[in-house]
């Protein structure tokens, strides 16, 4: 389940891709050497990995994980975040029997549809004046609950309860705060979605009754990020990095890892910036989730939603993990691939750290998602990480040429899931046969030791970007 790519040239670690031989193949070889171009970045630790979905990406591979050492003049690198930062799921079950949903389900899709504002360039419902702008960066999900938006328990089960330290408004651009003015509570487009799933199956029934999920019961997932905040951020720091990458004597293996050291002007800023978008994020999913519950509540005004958890990919987190026998403190890239704490591990809310932290994994519309739970072995395999999703296998233009909107979502009709987009485009661009087996991925990151499968949901409604 590990490969492994022996350092040679200008590596400064070795890569290491998990994966199965199929999963191996259908990887292009752009991933193995953006795995090996990561290993060359100043003040890597212990290997640049890959997670069994990796696939080709700006810079680092989907599926990257790279740790850098601060004291040995470890780097930030905005590719090695991604565009999209804080991208990330949320898990709300809701007690409801797949039967109960069925009975309404073509009413409570358009009810979705028409309340989660979904799509390229879609607004929500209000603005932020300049001043909410700088309070919702600094302030996260915390700012979203202040706002009215969720319950106060909400918080325990979010990363980080809900907002990072040590995000900067001031370091995000005008521009960016421009584009973010008017869509927070929108999912956006490309692969977000809001779905409502069926417990199909259980791995571990003592870990599933601990996340609160039963067989035949349906949850609320919602997939979305820092939208055009987020993309903002990276696009402008990844033009000054590759700048100012000869004046901090760092020789780029490809401009696209263009990165600047943690400890200098350059990467503090970027690190106070990604922050806010990471608080951008978590404020944007607290509220989706609001708006969720206020729809089931027409429907069926005794379900509860809890929220089981909310975890991001796209992000760079300072932790402490063991190296060499002792502890320090290390920026740890997670590109599409998500922390998996294992039970016991600091950080964890008192009610999951028995079980480990939730891993939240979507695959496509057609297929289903899975919940796998940190395992104890995943420190020492892969700084805690897991993959995210199932991962492409087909570009989005090649999706278009193959598939046809409008024929992926009659066939999904006919197989019980209802899927609403407001682009026939895009969902042919998410066509389920454009992604790999997330089965497989699954079994891979669990045989690999990067998490536990705790459950298997399948599809009954996908509000689509």
């Amino acid at each position: 389940m590990e490969w492994r790519i022996a350092p040679r040239g200008a590596m400064r670690a070795p890569g290491i891709v998990f994966a199965t031989e199929a999963l191996l193949a259908e990887m292009d070889d752009k991933v193995f050497e953006q795995v090996a171009n990561v290993a060359k970045l100043p003040g890597i630790v212990r290997a640049s990995y890959a997670m069994p979905d990796a696939h080709w990406g700006y810079g680092f591979p989907i599926g990257g994980v790279a740790a850098f050492d601060p004291e040995a003049g470890g780097v930030v690198s905005a590719g090695g975040v991604g565009f999209d930062v804080s991208c990330g799921v949320r898990l709300h079950p809701t007690g409801l029997s797949r039967a109960r949903i069925v009975a309404v389900q073509q009413q409570l899709a358009d009810a979705l549809y028409a309340h989660i504002p979904a799509g390229v360039g879609s607004t929500g419902t209000f603005a932020l004046a300049p001043e909410e702008m700088d309070e919702m960066l600094a302030g996260g999900a915390q700012w979203a609950l202040a706002q009215g938006f969720g319950r106060p328990e909400d918080l325990e089960r979010i990363e980080e309860g809900g907002r990072v330290e040590g995000a900067e408004p001031a370091a995000v651009s005008d521009q960016a705060k421009k584009r973010q003015r008017r869509e927070m509570g929108t999912l956006g487009s490309g692969n977000h979605y809001l779905e409502v799933q069926e417990v199909a199956e259980i791995f571990d029934a003592e870990k599933a009754a601990v996340f609160g999920l039963r067989p035949g019961e349906c949850c609320l997932a919602i997939h979305c990020g820092s939208r055009g905040l987020g993309h903002q951020i990276g696009t402008e720091y990844l033009r000054e990095m590759v700048l100012a990458a000869d004046s901090h004597g760092i020789e780029l293996p490809d401009r696209e890892l263009a990165c600047a050291p943690i400890r200098s002007e350059l990467g503090r800023r970027y690190l106070g910036a990604m922050r806010a978008a990471i608080n951008c994020a978590l404020a944007n999913r607290q509220i989706i989730g609001h708006l969720t519950r206020e729809i089931f509540a027409r429907f069926f005004p005794e379900a509860e939603l809890p929220l089981m958890f909310d975890v991001s990919h796209n992000t760079c987190k300072p932790e402490p993990h063991e190296v060499d026998g002792k502890m320090r403190e290390l920026f740890v890239h997670r590109k599409g691939a998500t922390r998996a704490l294992g039970p016991g591990a600091p950080g964890l809310p008192a009610a999951l750290a028995a079980a480990g932290q939730p891993v939240l994994i979507g695959g496509s519309m057609g297929t289903g998602s899975y919940v796998l739970a940190g395992a104890a072995t995943s420190e020492a395999k892969s700084f805690s990480s897991a993959c995210h999703g199932a991962g492409r296998r087909m570009s989005r233009h090649a999706a278009t040429r193959a598939f046809g909107g409008r024929q992926i979502v009659d066939r999904l009709r006919a197989e019980g899931v209802i899927v609403e987009s407001p682009s026939l485009r895009g969902v042919a661009e998410e066509a389920p046969a454009a992604y790999k087996d997330v089965g497989a991925v699954v079994d891979c990151a669990e045989a690999a030791g990067l998490a536990k499968k705790v459950a298997f949901l399948r599809p009954l409604i996908c509000v689509k970007g």
